[in-house]
């Protein structure tokens, strides 16, 4: 039977992120897979560690076996200080060597549709966009991620049979949709970053 390997669960006291996505990716990617990493960058924690760690795992590797990395950010432009944060990803993403694209997307939510709704709608009309055939489209989806959306859906009334959890990979426009930190803890990574010394932004809204 083919499928996912299981995954190993990471000790947040030995978090190797490097290794550890280098597993994951080795196991959701088809063997040999050379289509290409894009990150969906907002500058935060999260997205910040996942760049970084994806970085050093291609670094670590002989130049005939580093798949090609990018980034994207999407500025919605909803807070005051979304030009800074998009100026403070372009200058993170030079520092790293990894290229970066900014999308602008204004929004005009519908009648009875939340911002947050539209937002995302927009955030991922985008990158759904951007994705280029055989790449794979890798968000920073933690464990707590993972939680929150259940409990979402229990509070919205879903019954047992109607819970569906963050699928680590699915299709996605002209590639794949990956999350490969789906068991990894957000304290862990957080505590990843800490260590590597990376700076990141706060979104206060």
């Amino acid at each position: 039977m083919s499928g996912p390997k299981p995954r190993a669960e990471p000790r947040a006291e030995s978090l190797d992120l490097p290794a550890w996505l280098a597993a994951r990716l080795d196991s959701l990617l088809p063997a040999g897979s050379r289509g290409g990493w894009v990150v969906a960058f907002s500058g935060g924690a999260d997205s910040l560690s996942l760049l970084v760690a994806l970085q050093q795992l291609r670094a670590a590797r002989p130049p005939s076996a580093r798949v090609p990395l990018r980034a994207i950010h999407v500025d919605h432009g909803l807070n005051p200080r979304s030009a800074s944060w998009a100026r403070e990803c372009r200058r993170t993403c030079r520092a790293l060597g990894v290229p970066l694209t900014v999308h602008r997307a204004r929004l005009a939510p519908e009648r009875g549709v939340s911002v947050e709704s539209a937002a995302r709608d927009a955030r991922y009309a985008r990158l759904r966009a951007s994705v280029r055939p055989g790449e794979a489209l890798l968000t920073a989806h933690h464990l707590d991620d993972q939680l929150e959306t259940i409990l979402l859906q229990l509070l919205r009334g879903a019954g047992v049979n109607g819970l569906a959890a963050m699928p680590e990979v699915a299709s996605f426009g002209r590639g794949q949709h990956l999350r490969p930190l789906l068991s990894v803890e957000r304290r862990q990574l957080l505590e990843w970053a800490r260590a590597q010394g990376l700076r990141w932004i706060e979104d206060d809204s």
